[in-house]
């Protein structure tokens, strides 16, 4: 079976959550199956070149699971970007629109060293407004954003848009 095909297989619609109207794709019967997990990780690191990449930024939280992986595989860096009031010294902070809201995302201010090469790695990419947030906060701590890599993208929601000429890579695209 192709990745695309088993990545397809393993994620669950789960209609009305958070809020209704949403259909939320969970990943975790993806994570429990091994091959696909690892089909996944062995994807994003490819498409990026192993070695390229001198830091990993995961966003909170599932993006947290895809990316510490990758930043292993890579021989990289992990950088948590997470929600307002979760890191404990100094951030950035950069607050963008939801698919179903407002949210502020931050990230430590001495996350990394000036031109450092940098990819974000998320679960999804809807709207872009969390993709578009996690660029702006690496480029105002000093990294250079090679790329994002998504688990699925949401393409009827258009995020790409809000991402410029960034490197975008989807595994999945619904």
């Amino acid at each position: 079976m192709d990745l695309e095909r088993l990545i397809r297989d393993r994620i669950r619609d789960v209609a009305d959550y958070p809020k209704p109207g949403v259909v939320f794709k969970d990943i975790t019967p993806l994570l429990a199956d091994h091959t696909a997990f690892a089909g996944v990780i062995d994807s994003i690191v490819d498409h990026h070149g192993r070695g390229a990449i001198d830091k990993i930024v995961g966003i909170e939280a599932r993006g947290f699971i895809i990316a510490a992986p990758v930043a292993y595989h890579f021989g990289a860096g992990f950088v948590p970007v997470r929600k307002k009031g979760k890191l404990p010294s100094r951030t950035h902070e950069e607050t963008y629109d939801l698919e179903y809201g407002t949210e502020t995302i931050e990230m430590h201010v001495d996350a990394f060293a000036p031109g450092d090469r940098v990819l974000i790695v998320d679960d999804v990419l809807a709207t872009g407004g969390t993709a578009a947030a996690a660029a702006e906060l690496v480029r105002r701590a000093g990294g250079e954003v090679a790329g994002l890599s998504v688990l699925i993208e949401l393409s009827f929601l258009d995020g790409r848009s809000k991402l410029g000429n960034l490197d975008v890579h989807s595994l999945v695209s619904v």
